[in-house]
């Protein structure tokens, strides 16, 4: 890898010779400007404003434009003339834990090389110091004509060093967070806890740039000559609309699972459940009431039926007390004498007498024999 700068690490009075390169690069697809009549390449060129000729990279200085507009020229021998210690030092500061320093100020990120044989030794020896305090190392040093802050770490066995900006480049975050007050519900924190649970770890080198590929993707379907990708089909704009956050939530956690390959057989038995025929049941006709009429076969039986579940004598006594003495009750007379036992005959004979006297309805004897005559 071609070194972009050369310098030292200052290590107290340990000077280690180093070269810095890039790690990290742009993968992203460039695209140039073109005429759109003719395909001409558009490109741009460097006139001065005074004359209106187009000038060469090295006739090109520095300059800084004063609030009124003045030009004044800076050279580099002007910024050579500086009392900048780092400009060819990357001079280590402190050592702090990696968790002081703020996501939010890191920057470019560089390898540091060890610049020859000599610098191999204190290279190492700076290494295994960061790699046993498990700490890394604040700096600052000169590039592209400014003072800078570094982060100093170790990635491997090479000491990478993380470009970060100045404290006073951080924004405050003032007018970002909601304003409106919002109150999260300890059933809505289960579920996003869930959620968080069922997507896991992720290994980062695994991931990669989809968009980007898609557009190689239709470069080259045009390069052969083709239309290259039809395009995705629109989906329902849902602006504005409030989402249901608990139902959100739970279909979340479903599909992480189900991309997972957790809980697939829960899944497939509601799919199957849903997605089945469903036989609508009819309701059952019930009879129709049917009137009750007096002297009736089939009403007497079923109120003769009702009244003989409860026991003997309790049953002829209120036979006795409710009925009427008609002639149609007969047959109600019959069952209840059926229901009672054999030894009893004498029993039922002698109630039958006093019924007779008292004018009501006699009880049947316990054997089938025809009824006795009513006395008037």
């Amino acid at each position: 890898m071609r070194s972009i700068w050369n310098g030292a690490i200052s290590f107290g009075l340990v000077s280690i010779p180093i070269k810095l390169v890039n790690a990290t690069e742009s993968r992203s697809v460039s695209f140039r400007q073109v005429h759109t009549e003719d395909g001409g390449r558009i490109r741009y060129k460097k006139v001065c404003e005074l004359d209106g000729a187009e000038v060469t990279q090295a006739e090109i200085g520095k300059a800084y434009e004063d609030a009124d507009g003045t030009m004044i020229p800076i050279t580099d021998e002007d910024l050579a003339a500086l009392p900048l210690p780092t400009a060819k030092t990357i001079e280590i500061v402190a050592f702090v834990p990696a968790g002081d320093i703020d996501p939010l100020q890191m920057d470019a990120a560089y390898y540091l090389s060890a610049n020859g044989v000599p610098a191999a030794k204190p290279y190492t020896l700076l290494r295994e110091a960061l790699k046993r305090s498990d700490k890394v190392a604040v700096a600052k040093y000169a590039l592209r004509g400014r003072e800078r802050l570094g982060m100093l770490r170790v990635v491997d066995d090479v000491i990478a060093m993380h470009g970060l900006l100045w404290p006073d480049e951080i924004r405050a975050p003032e007018g970002v967070a909601p304003e409106t007050p919002v109150t999260v519900r300890e059933a809505e924190l289960d579920l996003a806890d869930a959620l968080m649970a069922t997507l896991g770890e992720v290994d980062i080198s695994t991931l990669h740039d989809d968009y980007r590929e898609a557009v190689e993707e239709m470069i080259a379907a045009k390069a052969e000559g083709g239309a290259g990708i039809a395009p995705p089909e629109p989906e329902a704009a849902g602006g504005g609309r409030v989402i249901d956050l608990m139902a959100a939530l739970e279909s979340s956690v479903r599909a992480a699972k189900q991309a997972r390959g957790e809980g697939a057989e829960g899944e497939e038995v509601a799919e199957a459940a849903a997605s089945a025929p469903v036989t609508e049941l009819r309701p059952r006709k019930r009879a129709a009431a049917t009137p009750k009429e007096t002297g009736a076969k089939k009403s007497t039986a079923k109120g003769a039926t009702k009244k003989t579940a409860a026991p003997a004598r309790k049953s002829t006594a209120k036979t006795a007390a409710k009925q009427a003495p008609a002639p149609t009750k007969s047959t109600a007379v019959k069952s209840t004498a059926k229901k009672q036992p054999a030894q009893k005959s004498a029993a039922a004979k002698k109630t039958a007498k006093t019924a007779a006297a008292k004018k009501a309805t006699p009880a049947a004897p316990a054997k089938k024999t025809p009824p006795r005559k009513r006395t008037a």
